[in-house]
């Protein structure tokens, strides 16, 4: 089996949202040339995506250091607290294991670590994420390190290994079940003679589907903040892109937005549609006839070698030319990995090309106070010839209306 062929994550027992050990010793040797590029003795991360995109230790941060730390010679050592070795051991971190023993302890924590580096010295790679006070810490535990601040594991990340496009594929399709949950909750509620909805009932209905999905299909599932839901506005409240699901009910004539995401062995996918309640106006159709154009021409300019710049031009060009320019509120998207949002921005200050194996989101919206938003959001996985959408769930008006 070559280096970049996926093992399936598919069993008789389910899937399985943790990676095989061989994935991340392949993930810790991709990362040795960069060391060698930027000419670093190691690298040392204390960023939560980072250490599980090295080791596979997945944990909610805290005041207590977690760190892993990755040399030249391709050893790596993953620091934890006491309280998480069994955690990190259950896990099969891929990773030597060292702890401390508290924090702030009577002992620096990362004490326990540089003994481990043994003679570690020289340039050595530091995320840029760290905070002063951790860098400090660091600083007085490694005497003779030269630390320098690298986004390496973050480029690193940019492009995902088969095994890594699989958990992502698993969880739009996850994302795409809970689009179809939410609008047949309302659906029934329109049969049945009951008040509709309101934007909290929605948003709990939708999360308890995809959470139930995991357990009842996935074995090892990977517990990180959020495993699915997402966000879920109407009307006016649709207006503000990032705005919170409220005891509003919907109504006739409603614009609403189901704004959902899954994780899937700690990777992320976002899926977003526009619906109208009832039946559109034209004023309705215009609005969302142009987002889901710009949506379109979005997804032909996400392709390999198109800088992020261009293709967020081209995305929003579509929205300016059609007079609704001054309704745009963001760029056309961003990267999707072991976080919902991250880089590469495609965005008109980011000159990355995408590249096969990046995962971005394809979200143009417009909000028009006082009325409602409109964005339709896919999850893209960018491929050798342009890009295939990973969410699937139908993006047009006419299938996106629930009629009264």
């Amino acid at each position: 089996m070559s280096a970049d062929t996926a093992t399936t994550s598919v069993t008789t027992a389910g899937f399985t949202q943790r990676l095989a050990p061989e994935v991340y010793d392949r993930i810790q040797q991709r990362i040795l040339p960069l060391l060698e590029r930027e000419g670093l003795e190691a690298i040392l991360t204390d960023d939560p995506e980072d250490v599980s995109y090295l080791s596979g230790f997945f944990h909610h941060p805290g005041e207590r250091p977690v760190a892993v730390l990755l040399d030249a010679a391709g050893r790596a050592v993953l620091l934890v607290p006491e309280l998480e070795r069994q955690h990190a051991e259950e896990q099969r971190s891929r990773a030597e294991i060292v702890t401390f023993a508290e924090y702030p302890g009577l002992e620096n924590p990362f004490a326990p670590l540089a003994r481990a580096a043994g003679a570690l010295r020289g340039r050595v790679g530091v995320t840029t994420q760290v905070t002063q006070h951790r860098l400090a810490m660091l600083q007085a535990a490694f005497d003779a390190v030269d630390w320098v601040p690298t986004e390496l594991v973050t480029r690193a990340r940019y492009v995902k290994l088969p095994e890594e496009v699989e958990q992502h594929r698993e969880a739009a399709r996850i994302t795409d079940v809970m689009l179809q949950a939410g609008v047949d909750l309302i659906r029934e509620a329109i049969d049945e003679g009951r008040p509709l909805p309101t934007e909290a009932d929605l948003a709990g209905h939708v999360g308890r589907t995809g959470i139930g999905i995991m357990y009842g299909e996935h074995r090892d599932v990977v517990v990180i903040s959020f495993l699915a839901g997402g966000l879920v506005y109407a009307g006016a409240n649709s207006a503000i892109p990032h705005g919170l699901p409220s005891g509003y009910r919907l109504r006739d004539g409603d614009t609403f937005m189901l704004s959902l995401g899954a994780a899937v062995g700690g990777r992320f996918v976002e899926g977003e549609r526009t619906f109208v309640l009832g039946s559109p106006t034209p004023e309705q159709r215009r609005y969302h006839d142009t987002v889901r154009d710009a949506q379109a021409e979005g997804s032909r300019a996400i392709a390999p070698g198109v800088r992020c710049a261009e293709s967020n031009a081209r995305c929003l060009a579509v929205i300016r030319d059609a007079g609704l320019g001054q309704y745009l509120r963001h760029r056309q998207g961003h990267g999707i990995g072991l976080g919902m949002h991250e880089p590469p921005w495609l965005e008109d200050g980011d000159p990355t090309p995408l590249e096969a194996g990046m995962i971005v989101s394809n979200e143009p919206g417009i909000y028009i106070p006082g009325h409602a938003g409109y964005r339709i959001s896919d999850s893209m996985l960018v491929t050798a010839s342009g890009s295939e959408p990973l969410t699937r769930f139908p993006r047009s008006l006419d299938d996106c209306v629930i009629p009264l």
